[in-house]
């Protein structure tokens, strides 16, 4: 079964934070929510959600994927995170996916993992970063290679899909996907 890690800091966007976690447990994938401290998470509309783990408590575990939903400040508490940013490199390293969207695209370009690689964020966040190694797509989700970015809050079931494709196939995908009944 595959393995996600999900960190969230307080003041995550809660939209993102739960399309991810629900779409990918649907999906059968083991989805470990981890908070950056201690206690339950409280996002940036007042949505108060209860992690599964701490962060601290499972760094030493594997996964195959970790996915960083934004909104601010939690996008910035990610950011200023040397655990996450350490997370983020060993993961780069074994060639683990590594996604993030909305604001928190900005926390894998300071880790350096964008380079040479094209990717999407909330307007106004890596586009204005001056990152000349990075190719800025104005694309609901970008995947390229093992690094998937996507948008925003309107965007997050696009990017939960995509990472359900990622690690089990189209297939089950479109099962997801049918089962959620979006328009066409």
């Amino acid at each position: 079964m595959a393995r996600v890690l999900v960190p969230l800091a307080q003041g995550c966007e809660e939209l993102e934070a739960v399309s991810i976690i629900d779409l990918l447990r649907r999906a059968g994938v083991e989805v470990v929510v981890a908070g950056l401290s201690q206690g339950p998470v409280t996002c940036s509309r007042g949505v108060v959600i209860m992690p599964d783990a701490d962060l601290d408590d499972v760094l030493g575990d594997d996964f195959d994927m970790i996915v960083l939903p934004g909104g601010l400040p939690g996008a910035d508490h990610l950011d200023a995170d040397a655990r996450i940013r350490r997370l983020l490199k060993k993961m780069a390293e074994q060639d683990k996916f590594i996604a993030a969207i909305c604001a928190a695209p900005k926390v894998l370009a300071s880790a350096g993992l964008l380079q040479g690689k094209q990717a999407t964020s909330y307007p106004g966040v890596i586009d204005t970063m001056g990152l000349a190694d990075t190719r800025y797509l104005d694309q609901p989700v970008v995947a390229d290679g093992r690094v998937v970015t996507s948008r925003g809050p309107g965007t997050a079931m696009d990017f939960a899909l995509e990472l359900i494709e990622k690690l089990l196939g189209a297939e089950q995908r479109q099962i997801v996907e049918a089962s959620l009944m979006r328009p066409d």
